[in-house]
């Protein structure tokens, strides 16, 4: 997790993401998917936060600047992307200022006013907020019918 936090720093410190503590990040360690180099370094993160039923973020994404333009970032979006299909999670959000690389890995752009009250917890704490000029985008989960099939299969078999 320092490693995360640091990768993180990184981009917060250009007010690019919102800073986290240790304490958060260990908070939600099973969220994290994590890319690392052939030495185990960590080269980028992302998380996914679920906040109902048919609703998560993708949030935490950075991936080191040595790292940039090797697919490393669409790798963690798509990981978060099937990890949604997986809780049969319908829908997945992002805040951001690269807009653009997120509609190339499928989201398109909605107005924040469109997205729950309840995401904004984190939002109160940034040193932007209230005048955060983050884009809200969103991508729609394919929930694919072997994924229903294998959860009732796995549910049947506990019986």
């Amino acid at each position: 997790m320092p490693a995360i936090q640091e990768l993180i720093r990184t981009f917060a410190d250009r007010k690019l993401m919102i800073r986290r503590s240790l304490g958060e990040l260990y908070e939600s360690i099973r969220e994290f998917f994590v890319a690392t180099d052939p030495s185990g370094q960590v080269i980028g993160c992302a998380a996914l936060h679920v906040f109902w039923d048919d609703l998560a973020e993708l949030k935490c994404l950075a991936v080191s600047e040595r790292a940039h333009g090797q697919g490393i970032g669409r790798g963690l979006v798509e990981a978060c992307v099937d990890a949604a299909q997986e809780l049969e999670i319908k829908t997945v959000f992002t805040l951001t200022y690269v807009a653009d690389f997120f509609e190339k890995c499928g989201y398109h752009r909605i107005d924040k006013a469109e997205l729950p009250h309840k995401i904004w917890n984190e939002c109160v704490r940034c040193p932007l907020f209230p005048n955060c000029t983050e884009i809200a985008l969103v991508r729609s989960v394919v929930i694919e019918p072997e994924f229903v099939t294998a959860g009732l299969d796995h549910a049947t078999n506990l019986r």
